[in-house]
């Protein structure tokens, strides 16, 4: 099971890395709606956003959009599957419990 789990890991990681600066630059549906909708003027960035690790999608200070937007895409599949195999470790935990 861990070499299973490490191989998909492995290739979610590469997916994520390789395929990410690659992603469409199209609006979402939300963004597209409110184009369409002509109250696009009227949005505001949450402060959320700009305090983010990764806002839009690209990691800051690194020059190369497609190597930011790789990048993050490698920390978001990490932190992803970390966050995933915390919840599993726990979930053990408490049914052996």
């Amino acid at each position: 099971m861990r070499w299973f789990t490490v191989l998909a890991l492995a290739v979610a990681i590469a997916l994520g890395t390789a395929f990410s600066p690659f992603a469409s630059s199209s609006p979402d549906g939300l963004q597209k709606v409110a184009q369409q909708q002509g109250f696009q003027d009227r949005a505001r960035t949450a402060r959320v956003h700009e305090q983010a690790p990764a806002p839009g999608y690209a990691l800051p200070g690194i020059e190369d959009a497609r190597l930011a937007t790789g990048l993050a895409g490698f920390a978001g599949t990490l932190c992803v599957f970390l966050l995933g195999s915390g919840m599993v470790t726990v979930l053990r935990r408490t049914r052996s419990a």
